[in-house]
């Protein structure tokens, strides 16, 4: 048994997300990029390979990894390159997207022969958290002004649109790919492929794909254009778990406290950063918990959950949907070891393919 704390991906999980992307791929010609800012562990990218086009990036080094790990396309895009990586960027990339018309003037030349495409901003999206909202008031994430991207469409060739974050509603993409056709369907008309992003949950229970599938084709018909999606989420959710065993069990306020080897700041930092709970299953049974991290900021908490016996020490605990956000992230607040990284594999076999050791945090420091 592997030493906690751990993420365990599932390849058999991951594989049920992955064949519904291959659907969507074959019923509505779009492409699929896997978004290295949400999930990088290349250990999975040999099953991922075989039902996903390629990778998208946000910055020098997901290009690198992207091209190095991944293979298949490999999308550019950052906020902002710097003069001193834009080469390497090119080197390791097929299409490089421009978050601003000052970037693309600034790397025009340096560009020059390679595929090229702009971040539009629509200025709608469905964020329900402001800190992710790429139209938040005076975002910096896109142009917007249609006069001015079409002052540089003879310099591009496509579109980069990303303003969904966590949207299962189909109905609701629908409704605000509408408002994008409306507002730059004559530039639409004008490029040669258009990324739509990530944020859409169609890998989720009873999303109609169908539906999404056959609206994605209909845009690429219209506007004559190799659609992409960016998928983070939607490739990975409930594909891993972060396994931990419990420390310590305390009491305070006539609540029950379980002390883990893990910390939410460290490990899932993404529960601190918009305030949720973790998640366990099944979250059932007559003794209730507040499940604690070990670090020493005072709320790292995953949540409180519900358990069908008393919590021991040694007892291990499987936080659910653990992939998305957290390997990408995880950090060395107080010093608290990494969790290592193990992969289930499809023939049923476990492999750790990552131990976080002393000297890895020692070498990350000066």
């Amino acid at each position: 048994m592997l030493q906690t704390p751990y993420y365990l991906i599932d390849e058999s999980r991951l594989l049920e997300n992955l064949r519904i992307m291959q659907r969507l791929r074959e019923r509505s010609g779009a492409k699929t990029l896997l978004a290295l800012k949400c999930f990088a562990t290349w250990s999975a990218f040999g099953l991922m390979r075989q039902y996903m086009d390629g990778t998208t990036s946000s910055s020098l080094y997901e290009v690198k990894l992207g091209h190095q790990k991944f293979g298949g396309e490999t999308h550019a895009y950052s906020v902002a390159y710097a003069d001193h990586e834009i080469g390497e960027v090119l080197a390791h990339s097929d299409k490089i997207i421009f978050n601003s018309i000052s970037q693309l003037e600034r790397f025009e030349q340096a560009s020059s022969g390679h595929v090229r495409g702009l971040r539009v901003n629509p200025q709608a999206s469905n964020s329900p958290y402001l800190l992710a909202d790429p139209s938040r008031p005076h975002s910096r994430l896109g142009e917007s002004d249609p006069e001015r991207i079409a002052s540089v469409i003879d310099r591009i060739s496509g579109f980069m649109i990303h303003n969904n974050c966590e949207n299962r509603d189909f109905a609701l993409f629908d409704e605000m790919l509408s408002q994008i056709e409306s507002r730059f369907g004559h530039l639409l008309h004008k490029v040669e492929w258009v990324s739509l992003g990530g944020g859409i949950h169609f890998t989720g229970k009873d999303y109609p794909l169908d539906a999404f599938a056959d609206r994605l084709k209909a845009f690429a018909e219209t506007y004559g254009v190799q659609v992409y999606l960016e998928p983070g989420e939607a490739a990975i959710t409930n594909s891993a778990t972060l396994e931990v065993s419990v420390l310590d069990v305390l009491e305070n306020g006539g609540k029950k406290l379980a002390i883990v080897d893990s910390s939410i700041e460290a490990h899932m930092l993404d529960l601190l950063i918009y305030r949720l709970s973790a998640r366990i299953e099944p979250d059932a049974g007559e003794h209730a918990y507040m499940v604690c991290g070990k670090s020493c900021l005072a709320g790292d908490i995953f949540g409180e959950f519900r358990f069908d016996r008393p919590l021991r020490v040694g007892d291990r605990i499987s936080i659910q949907d653990a992939a998305g956000y957290t390997m990408v992230k995880k950090n060395w607040f107080n010093g608290v070891n990494m969790p290592s990284i193990a992969v289930k594999r499809l023939d049923g076999t476990t492999q750790l393919v990552k131990e976080f050791v002393f000297d890895d945090y020692v070498q990350s420091l000066s």
